[in-house]
């Protein structure tokens, strides 16, 4: 008798219950991802995203899919002082703990922001490789000092300067996210994140602003981002 074998054969009923049951609590758990704002990702022992939440996703404009198949090391920067060395060795002695990790990463637009990330070792049994879960804490960002913030007040970025545009051309939020690639709730953080670093409330306000700051080009019609 193979020990190693648990569960029904693979091709009796029972077996397709068990597979029937495991896509409906996977198919759960993608929605409650999907409608959690904290930012979350899971990825392989490696760094390797495999599957991220909008939430997460949002800290650089990007569709949830987009994050997939990058390493997280690519987006985070851990700061000073931190070692990912217990991490590693956690995982290879296939231990359940949370490790805190201070984290910093450069956003949409250039803006540094700073945080806490909960990485946590999961798996399905016991046996199983661990997986990493990303559970992303946002603490704030990094302030410009005086002499380059307004600089740093009128960059922005390609997929912004678009957004822009289209927003003064008068397109619908449906209409810019499928013209950018990007989902409804990615336009309005964009549009979110500018009025804020503005100053200025609406899409009238933000538009005349852009207009103002040069990001525009006020000689174009239809509107399109001002020539470097």
């Amino acid at each position: 008798m193979d020990l190693r074998a648990s569960g029904p054969p693979s091709d009796s009923p029972a077996a397709e219950a068990w597979r029937r049951q495991a896509i409906t609590w996977r198919n759960r758990l993608l929605l409650l991802l999907d409608h959690l704002p904290l930012p979350v990702a899971l990825c392989d022992a490696d760094g390797v995203i495999f599957l991220a939440n909008p939430a997460m996703a949002a800290e650089w404009g990007m569709l949830s899919g987009q994050l997939v198949g990058r390493n997280a090391l690519d987006f985070f920067h851990p700061r000073a002082g931190t070692r990912l060395r217990p991490i590693s060795e956690a995982v290879r002695l296939r231990r359940r703990a949370r490790y805190p990790v201070e984290v910093t990463w450069f956003a949409s637009g250039g803006v540094e922001r700073y945080g806490e990330m909960d990485i946590d070792p999961v798996s399905d049994t016991p046996d199983a490789p661990p997986a990493l879960m990303l559970l992303l804490r946002v603490g704030g960002e990094r302030v410009a000092s005086p002499t380059v913030e307004g600089a740093e007040r009128t960059r922005v970025s390609e997929v912004e300067a678009r957004i822009l545009a289209l927003t003064a051309a008068g397109d619908t939020t449906a209409r810019i996210a499928k013209a950018v690639g990007l989902t409804v709730d990615g336009i309005n953080y964009h549009l979110t994140r500018l009025s804020r670093r503005w100053g200025v409330r609406g899409k009238t306000a933000l538009v005349a602003r852009a207009y103002a700051l040069g990001v525009l080009d006020p000689a174009a019609w239809p509107p399109a981002p001002a020539g470097p």
